[in-house]
């Protein structure tokens, strides 16, 4: 077998003529390989490729095996005389090389393939595993099966969600920045998308803050006993090396658990934060959303004015023209060029005294602008255009007492604000009439949350979810059969209408 100077060359097929029957035949080998079926023979690809087995298959194989992707065995299971014997029969296997360059190319294509999905039934199943093993580290002597396989489980969920949720956000970017391609499948889907990406977000803060407290849980119960469980049942199957086996042990151990350490360390950045410098990794992925989201909606926007057509000057004064042909009379066509041109006194001009008194003296009330007295201007604006005083410049004032005040200001009303979402967050289900007696910021935003509701709901709906304009805070609302009239009491007043059941979830709560 001739595999190059440098060794096997399994990616050489990629370049080389007829590159796509060379792909097809070592997709059927690696199909087959699947199947657990190690050999086959020329017919047999064929088969698989559902075409005949001509010499170009034949000259495929044989450029493969060179290539070192494929081995060639005699093939003397079906010889039964002497002819049969000297004839050139072979058994094909993908080689160690063929089958790495295989998995190489299939995961290569996947991840530039990869369009990512926003996982919530992942953040479920991550909750529930942490769950079982605070269960778990319960145990004075917890099963180390049990928990390796909870530890494996918890992992392969935790990086398809993080895989997924990238490359997601990557294809969703993509989408936005070549919008052009297709405006109307683009417009189409948008507002699926937002439903999507609003519903991730919803799961995102509550599974994510769930998640969280569960995670310091299992820390305080003591993790690293159960990551050391895991690691010593990995190090188990480990091939010892050398005489020492319980020094090869111990190193595969080490390895292990500093392997699982790692991931736990990952999954706790992911879903705790460290501070205002260090946001977790869900929190950053909601923010991104929310800003996708509003993307999505400014590119509709764009699109949408591109379709309808370009507004320039021109258009606006043939639009103006068409409009002062069709007024109906004099006066309306006064009204609209008032309206269009607005036509004033002409402020900026220095009226003297001895012009407003011939005014005063010899123009009549109602009198026509080109029968008036001339207007007398300085010859300086006449001659400049600026009728500004030259001279020393205003002195510069201090604004900084103001921009204490300011900022005082600022603080205190993001204080207010804080304050009453914290107020109207309820835990729960509960009643409108349930909620207390608001003071008056905090019944301004349950009046912006409940209009947000209201809006949402289509005739006939009995329960609403609505997200404020800015993806900070959740709302359901839902009617309560027969449930008479709810009163909410503020310090200015009582609101009164239908009693609702009202869920209010703060999705920027400290935590994720």
């Amino acid at each position: 077998m001739d595999s190059g100077p440098d060794g096997p060359q399994p990616f050489a097929h990629l370049s080389a003529p007829n590159a796509s029957l060379y792909r097809d035949v070592l997709r059927s080998f690696a199909r087959a390989k699947e199947r657990f079926v190690v050999h086959l023979r020329p017919e047999d690809v064929a088969a698989e490729l559902r075409r005949e087995s001509d010499e170009q298959l034949g000259q495929a194989l044989d450029k493969l095996v060179d290539w070192g992707n494929l081995r060639a065995d005699a093939d003397t299971g079906r010889v039964t005389t002497v002819e049969d014997f000297h004839r050139k029969r072979f058994l094909f296997q993908l080689t160690a090389a063929g089958h790495a360059a295989e998995q190489a190319i299939a995961f290569y294509e996947e991840a530039i393939g990869q369009r990512g999905v926003l996982q919530s039934v992942a953040l479920a199943d991550i909750a529930d595993r942490l769950a079982a093993l605070s269960a778990l580290a319960d145990e004075a002597d917890p099963d180390p099966a049990k928990v390796h396989l909870l530890l494996l489980t918890l992992a392969e969920r935790f990086s398809s969600l993080a895989d997924n949720a990238q490359a997601f956000m990557a294809s969703l970017r993509r989408a936005i920045d070549f919008s052009d391609g297709d405006v109307d499948g683009f417009i189409a889907y948008k507002e699926r998308l937002i439903d999507y990406i609003n519903r991730f977000i919803a799961d995102l803060a509550n599974s994510g803050a769930r998640i969280a407290a569960l995670l310091d849980e299992v820390e305080a119960r003591g993790h690293d006993r159960l990551l050391t469980a895991a690691a010593r049942r990995e190090a188990s199957d480990a091939v010892p090396e050398g005489a020492d086996a319980a020094e090869a042990f111990g190193r595969a151990e080490a390895a292990a658990l500093e392997s699982w350490r790692n991931r736990w360390r990952g999954l706790r950045d992911w879903f705790v934060s460290g501070g205002a410098a260090r946001p977790s990794q869900a929190r950053l992925l909601r923010h991104s959303a929310v800003t996708a989201i509003k993307q999505l909606v400014d590119t509709v926007g764009l699109l949408n004015e591109r379709r309808s057509g370009r507004s320039d000057r021109s258009a606006d004064f043939r639009a103006l023209a068409r409009w002062f042909a069709e007024a109906p009379d004099e006066e309306a066509m006064h009204w609209l060029w008032r309206a269009a041109f607005g036509l004033t006194s002409a402020r900026h001009l220095t009226v003297t005294a001895a012009t407003v008194a011939a005014w005063e003296a010899e123009a009549p009330q109602g009198l026509a602008w080109a029968e008036a007295p001339s207007v007398r201007i300085s010859p300086q604006l006449r001659r400049t255009g600026s009728y500004e005083r030259r001279g020393k410049p205003n002195r510069v004032q201090d604004r900084s007492e103001l921009r204490r005040l300011l900022r005082e200001r600022a603080d205190q009303e993001a204080a207010e604000t804080a304050a009453a979402r914290a107020r109207l967050r309820t835990g729960g289900p509960v009643l409108l009439s349930e909620l207390g007696v608001l003071d008056p910021r905090a019944f301004r935003l349950f009046l912006g949350l409940l209009g947000d509701a209201l809006a949402a709901r289509l005739p006939g709906d009995t329960e609403v979810k609505a997200l404020t304009g800015d993806g900070s805070m959740e709302v359901r609302l839902s009617l309560v059969p027969g449930g008479g009239e709810a009163r909410v009491v503020t310090e200015d007043g009582v609101l009164t209408g239908p009693e609702h059941l009202i869920e209010i979830t703060d999705l920027n709560g400290s935590g994720t």
